[in-house]
This record gives C-alpha cells, structure tokens and sequence, in this order.
C-alpha cells in the first residue's frame, strides 16, 4: 500500500492512472503501469488473489502474489466488489493454458506492485455485470451503477459516435449548427405542452418545445439557408418503449430544396453514422415506397422489410360470398385481409389456434387460417368457400405448399393496425427478423390530411405546416382527403426514425391550412402569428426533417428500448426514479410563481 493509511481522510492520491484497462495486450508485456478502476471481481486461490479491475475501456485481471509484495497482497484480502483501486503493476503474459478469449485483455494479466484503496463502497443491489435479470426499477434506482456495465457503457458510447458523425457531416455540407429557446411561446398541435410558469410576468406561462419546428422555418426567412441542431424535445404524452416525456432529435432545415434534395442529404448522413459506428456499407439512394403500398402490403406506415408476410386485399375475392363472416364485415363497409406467412404450413393446430387467440386479444374477432395442400386448401372453414374464392385467395397472397395464410374480416382502419400487430408478432415467433440486417424505406406521397370523427375537423397528418402538392392545391378545399403531402418519413426495421417534409411558404396558403384545419382566426394568429408575418417577409421555398436521435442508437446498438440508449431515462409514469423526480416543490416557491398549492399539495403541508 501508499504510505497513507486507508482509515486516514485523504483527498488526493497518489497512484495517478497512465494506461487503461481495457487497452493492455501482448504489445505491453514488460511495461509497469498505473491502472484506475473498479473491484469488478474478486478470487482467492488461497496463496494467490485475482481481482478483475473495470473502468471504462473493460477489464483486466490483476494478480496479488505474496511472494511479491506481502503489504499488497494483505490489501487485497479487504477488497469487495467495486472497490475504487488505482494500481502500479506490471503487465505480464498469461502462464500457457489460463488465456480468456472471452475478454479483450484476457492474453495478459498484470502482477500488482502497490495499490491504493481509493473509496470502499456498499454491496451493491445487484451485480455489476451484462444480463443480469433484475427487475428494471430497480436499474433505474441506481442508474449510477447500472450505468457501469459493459452493455451500457457500449450503448452511450455509440451514441456518442452518432453524433460525432452527424456534426462532421452537416458541417461538410454546409450547414450552420444554432440553438433555438428552450422556453418557448405554447402552440399545442398535437402532444400536450410542459408548461413553465413565469416569476416575472405572473399569471403567463412558456411551454418547452415539442419541436423546434417555427424556429426553424423562421430561420430559413432569416437567410441561414441550411440550419441544423442536436434538440432537447419535451411532449407530456403517455410512454411506452421508444418514448420519452424529453427526447433528443437531429433536427435539420434547408431552404431552396425540394424533397428529393432533403432525402438524398438523409441518405448521405445515414450511410456516414452506418460506416462509422457499425462498419456497414449501405446502399445509396435508399429504396422509396408511397404510403399507399406500405398501407396494402403491410398495414403500417413503417413496415418491417427484413422478412416478407405481405398483405392483401381480399374484398373482390369474397365479394359474394356465402361464408357469414366475410360477408357481414363487408355489408358493414369493413375489408377482409389476408397475410402470406412463408414456412407457415409447419404450424400445429394448437399453434394456429394460439394465433386465433392472440389476435381475439388484440381486439378482433377471430383469425381465419389456410394452408394450401396438394390437390386443394386446408382450412375450419373451407367447406363453407367455393373453389373460386379458394383459388382468389391463394392467387392474391402468391401462396406457395408450406405457407399459411391468416385472414381478418372487420373494419379496415383498425384491423389493418391489428394485422400490423400480428405480422410482428409472427415474425419474432418464427425468428426471421435479423437483428443484424437493416432494411431502409423512405415512406412518400402521404395523405395531407384525414378526418377526426370525434373532433368532427380534418387534421394534418403530419403537421400543419406541411406544404400539399402542387396538384392538390388547386382543389384542396373541394376534395381535402385526396390531396397529397410533399412529405417523407424514413423507416428502418419497422421503427420510424425520422419525418419532414417541405414547408408551406407563403402566407395566404398558410392561412388556408389553418382554414380547412378548423383553427379560428383569432387562435392562429395568436398562436402562430409570428410565423405569419415572417413569411411576409420573403420566404424562400424550404423544408426540413427530425430523426429521433434515441431511436437510431437504440437501433444501432440492439437495444429494444430507447431507455438503453439514454443515460438518465424516465419511467412509463414519466418518474426519475433515481432522483425522485417530480416532487412537491416548497409553498414559497409556488408562492413565488403565484401558484396556489393543489389538494395533494396541501395535505402533504398540513
């Protein structure tokens, strides 16, 4: 040991770190080096003491030999997992036969010299270590240490080289990073706003963006041209896997473009982060399909292209059918649909009724199965067909002996969502979708807009300032549900990683948006009023997109979850459950904001 005792309070020390862990090979056998870490793990072979010693490169297994250094190796009796050590040693080759493969350092080891207890620390909740299986509230309590496994340390880190490369990248083509406000003016189109009450102007509130999304246009107004921003975003929605109440996206804006200028730029910064985070070579451009083929062959606008299970439409097939099902879904002005499922004719009864099952829980009614056969269709209810309708049936989904079909008979709109549902959930069943595959699609030619039943209004589809096609423009008023968005989302494995669009730049078309959207004149212009005057000012033709930063590093670091990817996430109730965040605040400062206390406030007062 130092000569400073480890029950004397120290706030320096003396064995400062020259090398890392995790970077010893053969190259330095002989060196003698200065290591700082954790205690990862701690063997005794009685006369000698391995521990595994971690910090942010990985691991390297130190020996305690008593033979060298009696004081040292006494040190090492007292040491407990994740100990903070800084260690002089030497590093030397593994004795012939005990190599590791499994560990990046594992053709060496190093022999320690002197050590210093650094800090103690508490056993920890669980073990610092990758798949683990705790429960993830728990991870989530002590982030801290979670936070010090490999996979996590993995995880960040490759964020981290994302966004290295999208800087490089935006900045080779021109553009001019600029940071737009955090309190912003609330102008809420879709997700509710956070709101900040304001001390100094009482009773006015700033909201935190949902987006940078008027800055932006606004920047394009003031000549920058091409603006891009790594954006805090905020959105109190409810969460799920690939949300959170504050979100990170890459957010872009170009002026004088049309859409393929903004996708052929997305393509470029997507095959630079592929390349230089994963070593992959992507081919450019990426593939385009309009919203309307995603629709009818996969049910979704962001559909999963590393395996196949297409869909169809199947309402001409059985436009007069006999079978009850069928044909009361389709007097109801339902749809029926079917999926191919490749290799599904293996399935047993009581799989196929297991599907049955699962789509009943998804909210339809029930599935109906085929299995084409030699000489005809196997099917409960393919005595009630005609050959005709069986033979539509295998024509429309291209069934081949040894695939299944699953059919679904109800209302499109949602049973379409439920087919989606169901072809995810078949593909992971079966294994065909490839973690390590990526399959690229830029979904084009959107609706502008669609009808809100409830609201009784149309809405954007994407969001109000979306420009419509040049075509739909001229009859936007007499047929809003046929006309067509210039806009673009880019879809990768079946998660949406980024939309855009180009924008409306002139103001009496903005105005007739806001018309057909049901927005009274006096709420936009209040709400919106200064965009509208600055595309008086000679707005060029623009338009932009975001990318979720979260999603596009959970996808590159095969995480199944966005909270993976991000250091301090919140829970599905929007909870930090390391700091306790939200939490009562003091009656002084909501008086301060001139807030009264709710009654959950008060009672917790009283």
């Amino acid at each position: 040991m130092s000569e400073k005792g480890r029950d004397e309070l120290q706030v320096s020390f003396v064995l400062k770190r020259n090398a890392w862990c995790g970077e010893l090979g053969p190259d330095d056998v002989g060196r003698e080096v200065v290591l700082n870490g954790w205690a990862a793990r701690r063997r005794d072979h009685g006369g000698l003491i391995f521990i595994d010693l971690r910090d942010t490169t990985g691991l390297v297994q130190a020996v305690f030999d008593p033979r060298t250094s009696g004081e040292v190796h006494r040190a090492a009796e007292d040491v407990r997992p994740e100990y903070v050590l800084a260690v002089r040693c030497e590093v030397r080759a593994r004795p012939e036969g005990t190599e590791n493969p499994d560990m990046k350092t594992g053709a060496v080891e190093v022999l320690a010299l002197e050590v210093e207890v650094l800090n103690t620390a508490e056993t920890p909740p669980f073990e610092i270590r990758d798949d683990i299986g705790v429960d993830e509230r728990i991870r989530l309590e002590y982030r801290y240490l979670d936070l010090r496994r490999d996979e996590m340390h993995s995880a960040l880190k490759m964020r981290h080289r994302i966004v290295k490369v999208v800087h490089a990248y935006l900045d080779s083509e021109r553009f001019t990073e600029i940071e737009t406000p955090q309190l912003c003016k609330s102008t809420p189109e879709g997700a509710r706003d956070y709101l900040v009450p304001s001390r100094v102007q009482p009773g006015r509130f700033y909201a935190l963006p949902q987006s940078p999304q008027l800055f932006k246009q606004v920047l394009m107004v003031s000549g920058f041209d091409r603006y891009y921003q790594i954006a805090r975003c905020f959105r109190d929605e409810d969460l799920r896997a690939d949300r959170q109440p504050e979100f990170t996206q890459v957010d872009l804006e170009m002026s004088y473009v049309d859409e393929d200028d903004i996708i052929r730029t997305i393509d470029g910064m997507l095959a630079a982060v592929f390349a230089e985070a994963l070593g992959i070579e992507i081919q450019t451009p990426l593939p385009r399909m309009p919203y309307s083929e995603a629709m009818e062959r996969y049910g979704t606008d962001r559909p999963d292209l590393r395996f196949g299970m297409r869909m169809a439409t199947l309402d001409e097939v059985f436009a007069g059918t006999g079978f009850k099902v069928f044909a009361e879904a389709l007097k109801a002005g339902g749809s029926v649909r079917g999926m191919r499922v490749e290799g599904g004719g293996d399935m047993s009864r009581s799989e196929l009724d297991a599907w049955n099952k699962s789509v009943q829980e998804l909210g339809a009614g029930g599935l109906v199965w085929f299995i084409p056969e030699d000489g005809g269709m196997r099917s409960p209810v393919a005595k009630f067909l005609s050959e005709e309708e069986l033979a539509g049936l295998k024509a429309s989904l291209e069934l081949e002996t040894g695939d299944a079909a699953f059919v679904l008979a109800g209302p499109r709109a949602s049973y379409n969502d439920i087919m989606h549902q169901l072809r995810g959930k078949v593909a992971e069943k079966m294994g065909v979708a490839d973690a390590s595959r990526f399959e690229f699609t830029w979904i084009v030619d959107f609706p502008l807009l669609e009808y809100d039943a409830v609201e009784k209004r149309y809405q954007s589809l994407h969001h109000p300032f979306t420009s419509p096609t040049e075509e739909s423009l001229a009859r936007l008023e007499e047929e809003p549900l046929a006309a067509k968005a210039r806009a673009y989302d880019i879809v990768i494995n079946g998660s949406e990683i980024g939309g855009g669009s180009i924008r409306i730049h002139r103001r009496e078309v903005q105005e007739k948006m806001f018309r057909l959207l049901g927005i009274p004149e006096a709420e936009y212009r209040t709400k919106f009023g200064f965009l509208l005057d600055a595309l008086n000012y000679g707005a060029p033709p623009h338009g932009g997109i975001a990318l979720g930063l979260d999603r596009l590093a959970m996808l590159l670091a095969g995480r199944e979850s966005i909270r993976d990817v991000i250091a301090f996430p919140k829970t599905q109730s929007a909870s930090d459950l390391m700091t306790g965040a939200p939490d009562e605040v003091s009656p002084d400062q909501l008086r301060d904001l001139n807030l009264r206390p709710g009654p959950q406030q008060a009672q917790l007062d009283v």
